[in-house]
């Protein structure tokens, strides 16, 4: 497994569990606006310093009792072959494991929920259904994605929706337009677009939508979910 960062501590990325987040290298989407090209981008790839499976299971060893919960993210971790038995690692020193996902992989989403390897998802909708392949091209399957949030909202396990609200690319139609495509469902949280070290530079001189808007966005589309936040 190429793990390209560790933080070791996060109050945020696990809803109400201290954990540490460990970010996976590769990614099958190259969304413009991404902010994390170091493990996107082959060129920013071949840069960027690894973390050995050693050395990520020794500090998991380290904070037994300490830390709850690991989450994995990327990139985009179901990618990998090898995330089922990685996984089963940090299980077996009594982690609880959170997964955050683009849904591109409703096979390994699947099998992860069935083998109880998986405490928690976060699932990110990017577009409305239409848009999808304006973005990314026939290299994305929409019938993947629906099929991901099908999985998740069948209720086996605990999981959110999310969306980073990116001005030029999503306003509040194309949100409440996503809300009813994935409603009604469990969770789903906004979030706002940072405009830092980004696939597409440009992104990086786009003014993110101020608080205001983004609440007004969230009362909007609350009907469709049981919880809906800013954050």
């Amino acid at each position: 497994m190429e793990i390209g960062g560790l933080q070791k501590l996060t109050l945020i990325d696990y809803p109400g569990k201290l954990a540490c987040t460990v970010f996976l290298i590769g990614c099958n989407f190259h969304c413009p606006w991404c902010y994390s090209k170091e493990l996107v981008l082959p060129e920013e790839i071949k840069k960027q310093p690894r973390i050995s499976e050693k050395e990520f299971f020794d500090f998991l060893k380290e904070r037994k009792g300490l830390l709850e919960g690991a989450t994995i993210c990327g990139g985009e971790p179901t990618i990998n072959k090898e995330l089922p038995d990685f996984i089963k690692k940090i299980k077996e020193l009594g982690y609880l494991v959170k997964l955050d996902t683009n849904g591109s992989n409703p096979k390994m989403l699947k099998k992860l929920i069935d083998d109880n390897l998986l405490d928690y998802v976060a699932m990110d909708i990017k577009l409305p259904k239409e848009k999808y392949s304006q973005i990314f091209g026939k290299k994305v399957k929409i019938k993947d994605i629906e099929e991901s949030i099908k999985i998740l909202k069948q209720g086996k396990i605990d999981y959110e929706f999310r969306t980073t609200v990116v001005p030029t690319i999503l306003k509040k139609e194309d949100i409440l337009e996503m809300a009813r495509w994935i409603g009604p469902a469990k969770k789903y949280y906004l979030q706002n677009f940072r405009a830092e070290k980004t696939i597409d530079p440009k992104f990086e001189k786009i003014k993110p939508y101020s608080q205001n808007y983004l609440l007004e966005i969230q009362k909007a589309v609350s009907p469709f979910f049981e919880t809906c936040q800013v954050r």
